[in-house]
């Protein structure tokens, strides 16, 4: 057995030069067999390793060893074709595990104990699915560039996990690579998010965006299809959750969106299943034997996003199989989900995948998108469209109904449709428009925080335009009137006739004002309301 730091032959996805023409690749059945051999090598070899902490240069470790069919020193023999290998990170893998409460034996009976069943796949990736037995783990193969950039993030995965185990991200378990028939497989080992013995009468892979997500025809005409984003709107008006439970739910999905924005990661999706209680009941008779007791912590919907993690015993196993409770119409259901495929980074290509797609559509609503447009947009639509908070009951006491319509009332203005703000800035620009052409004034008010002030400045400063006007012609009115007395001696006639056009004068200018003022107050409260 070898132990190296970097995985130069594997990267490529190319054949081993050991490898003859005349062999032929494997079937299905040889590849999921040299898995499960090689898993289980792989976790029975580091039973004798020490335990110790986890280093820095323990997750670049990649461990290499071959198993021929007739066995060795070191491997046991087997009935499949020669195969190589490759472990990537053991021991921080093998943290991860004892993390979440998994023992070396129970992982290895999960996996190895029966043979591995294989799903089909929903997503556009080329990517195959295996679900052990028991319900507990989920076998995905990814491509050379996922398990690379995955071994890179192991060190923030392991310091987020040292922070907060109670995560809707994905948890791996494992890390390998089988070289066999010059066929090159790369497996991640994950928890299960959606648990085969509960019946999902809903799935929908959800991103946030609209472009092309809508489930295709073959997709529907699956016997347990996966829907998208276009047909979640058309098909649900949004799960209802209570608000206790709809708070750990989004604090959970923000806390989450924050570190995936951090390793720069987009284009990821939220696994939903639905399992509607009032359509068919649970049937005991056929839950799984194996899954009476939890094996892994912290893996089930409910215990993601609630609870304290100083509790180290697992949940009792029971008919919810902890899916969260909410309501959809007169429905009760029990929801499961779960944060997938989270291996893409926003690279080079991605980003020149952005900019073709921008250039046809819109692009703030395709799917590609820079991490931190693509979190903000994830979390708006969950928590919007997808999942919603109930509202008080009619029995609660009149204070909270209304702190209840106070809150719609504050949403209602939040979510304005651009329609509304359309008629809204065109009334206002009618009115403008309606002002004497021989006082042409604007107004331009920006009102973001402190939307009072505004109309505190308006009346302030008519105010002060009033003062203006009235000293003005106040000091006009005696310039006037000392020079008639002074220069030209007029009749007393004289005199009042020109105090009187002046006083007219004067009453026409104030009424002027009270006008533009009512107009300015009319403005305001237009803006503010």
């Amino acid at each position: 057995m070898s132990t190296t730091t970097a995985d130069n032959s594997v990267a490529g996805g190319t054949k081993t030069s050991k490898t003859s023409k005349d062999h032929k690749k494997p079937t299905a059945a040889i590849l999921k067999g040299a898995i499960q051999l090689g898993i289980s090598y792989a976790v029975g070899n580091l039973s004798s390793k020490p335990d110790r902490d986890v280093l820095m240069q323990d997750f670049s470790v990649v461990e290499s060893v071959f198993l021929p069919s007739e066995g060795s020193n070191l491997t046991p023999a087997h009935h499949y074709p020669d195969f190589r290998l490759k472990t990537y990170a053991p021991l921080a893998f093998r943290y991860f595990r004892e993390l979440f409460g998994i023992k070396p034996d129970d992982y290895l009976y999960s996996i190895c104990n029966e043979p591995l069943i294989e799903l089909s796949n929903p997503g556009a990736s080329s990517s195959w699915f295996y679900l052990t037995s028991d319900d507990e783990f989920i076998i995905k193969t990814v491509q050379h560039k996922e398990a690379e950039f995955l071994q890179k993030l192991l060190p923030g995965y392991y310091m987020n996990l040292n922070q907060n185990p109670r995560t809707l991200l994905p948890k791996f378990y494992g890390l390998y690579c089988i070289q066999c028939g010059g066929s090159t497989v790369r497996v991640v080992v994950m928890n299960n998010v959606l648990p085969r013995a509960m019946k999902m009468h809903y799935k929908y892979d959800l991103k946030g965006s609209s472009y092309k997500r809508r489930a295709s025809r073959k997709e529907r005409g699956k016997s347990s299809p996966t829907f998208k984003d276009l047909d979640f709107q058309e098909m649900h008006e949004g799960l209802h959750f209570d608000p206790e439970t709809y708070n750990a739910l989004m604090k959970t999905l923000q806390r989450d969106c924050r570190v995936l924005e951090s390793f720069k990661i987009m284009d990821y999706s939220l696994l939903l299943g639905i399992h509607v209680l009032d359509r068919k009941p649970l049937n005991r008779g056929s839950r799984l034997d194996s899954r009476r007791g939890q094996k892994v912590l912290y893996s089930t919907a409910l215990e993601s996003i609630q609870g304290s993690v100083k509790d180290p015993e697992p949940v009792a196993d029971d008919d919810t199989f902890g899916g969260i409770p909410a309501k959809h119409k007169d429905e009760n259901l029990l929801i499961f989900l779960g944060i997938i495929d989270i291996l893409q980074s926003y690279r080079f290509i991605k980003k020149v995948e952005h900019s073709w797609k921008a250039l046809v559509h819109d692009g703030d609503t395709v799917s590609v998108h820079r991490p931190s447009f693509y979190a903000d947009r994830f979390l708006k639509f969950m928590g919007s469209t997808v999942f919603k908070k109930l509202h008080p009951l009619r029995g609660a006491s009149s204070k909270r109904k209304r702190g209840s319509l106070y809150a719609v009332k504050s949403a209602s203005q939040e979510v304005l449709s651009p329609q509304k703000e359309e008629k809204k800035e065109e009334k206002k620009a009618q009115s403008m428009d309606n002002l004497d052409g021989n006082c042409k004034l604007t107004f331009k008010v920006i009102v973001k925080k402190n939307q009072l002030n505004v109309l505190l400045y308006i009346y302030i400063y008519w105010y002060v335009l009033y003062l203006l006007v009235f000293y003005c012609c106040s000091e006009d009115r005696r310039d006037s009137s000392s020079t008639i007395a002074l220069d030209d001696p007029l009749p007393c006639l004289s005199r009042s006739q020109s105090d009187s056009e002046l006083d007219i004068y004067l009453v026409k200018i104030f009424k002027y004002l009270k006008f533009l003022k009512d107009k300015a107050t009319y403005h305001a409260s237009i803006i503010i309301t």
